[in-house]
C-alpha cells in the first residue's frame, strides 16, 4: 500500500535540525493507521540514485541494506525499526514527536548491527521513506522525501590566520584600545611619581624639634649695708 505521506524535517523550534552528520524528522503519526500491531515500521535512508529502482523486498540486516556498507556497497540502509504502538494517533499534547537520524556512534563499524542508526558519512543529499513490514513482507510505504542536505564543516584553511585578512573595523578597534591602554599606563605612572615625591621630599608634620638652650643665671644677693652708727 502506497501512503500519501512523505517524511519531512521536523518543524519544532528545537535547534540542530541538520548537522554535519545528523538530521531530525517528524514522526509518522497518524500515517500507518490501517496496519496491525505486528507490523514493523522501518526508516529507509538512501542516496538519490537508489530511489528510482529501490527494491522493497530486500530486507533489513542484509549486506545490501547494512549501514556499514553505506553508501559504497549499499546504496541504502534501514534503521529505527519500531511498531505502530510507538506512533500513537493523535499524539499526546506537548509531546515532542521527532526522530534523530544518525545519533548512534557506538555501532558505526560493528557489522553485527547492520541496522545501526549511525552518523551520516557526508553532507548528502539523502532521501528517506518509511516502510512497514509484516515479517519479511512489505505491506505499506510512504513516498520518498525531498533531498536532505546536511551542513558542511568549514575547512580549516578557510579560517583567516592571526594578523592577516583583518577588517578595517577590527584594525581601528585594536588601535583605539592600544591608545587607551597607553593613556591609562601613563596616568598610573604619574600618580606613582607624585605620591613618591610627596612621601620622600615633602615637609613632614613631625619634624625634629630644635634644641633649646637654657642659660643658667646665678642670682646676686644684695646684702643690706649696716646702718651708719651715729
Amino acid at each position: 500500500e502506497k501512503l500519501p505521506y512523505a517524511p519531512t524535517l521536523a518543524r519544532t523550534p528545537l535547534g540542530g535540525l541538520t548537522t554535519t552528520s545528523t538530521f531530525v524528522l517528524e514522526q509518522p503519526r497518524c500515517v500507518f493507521t490501517t496496519l496491525g500491531d505486528d507490523a514493523v515500521i522501518w526508516l529507509v535512508v538512501a542516496i538519490p540514485e537508489a530511489v528510482e529502482n529501490f527494491n522493497n523486498s530486500v530486507g533489513p540486516g542484509t549486506p545490501e541494506r547494512a549501514f556499514q556498507g553505506f553508501p559504497g556497497s549499499a546504496d541504502a540502509y534501514m534503521t529505527l525499526n519500531t511498531t505502530i504502538l510507538n506512533y500513537p494517533c493523535p499524539k499526546p499534547p506537548g509531546e515532542i514527536t521527532v526522530l534523530r537520524v544518525g545519533s548512534e556512534t557506538g555501532c558505526t563499524k560493528d557489522e553485527r548491527r547492520p541496522t545501526c542508526n549511525g552518523p551520516l558519512p557526508g553532507p548528502g543529499p539523502y532521501r528517506v521513506k518509511f516502510l512497514a513490514l509484516n515479517g519479511s513482507e512489505p505491506v505499506a510505504e510512504t513516498a520518498w522525501s525531498e533531498p536532505i542536505t546536511l551542513r558542511t564543516a568549514r575547512p580549516l584553511s578557510s579560517i583567516p590566520a592571526m594578523g592577516s585578512g583583518h577588517s578595517a573595523g577590527m584594525i581601528a578597534l585594536t588601535a583605539i584600545l592600544s591608545i587607551l591602554f597607553a593613556i591609562l599606563l601613563a596616568s598610573l605612572v604619574a600618580v606613582l611619581v607624585f605620591w613618591g615625591s610627596d612621601a620622600y621630599g615633602g615637609s613632614s608634620t613631625f619634624s625634629k624639634p630644635e634644641a633649646v638652650t637654657v642659660r643658667r643665671y646665678n642670682t646676686h644677693h644684695a646684702y643690706d649695708q649696716p646702718a651708719a652708727r651715729l
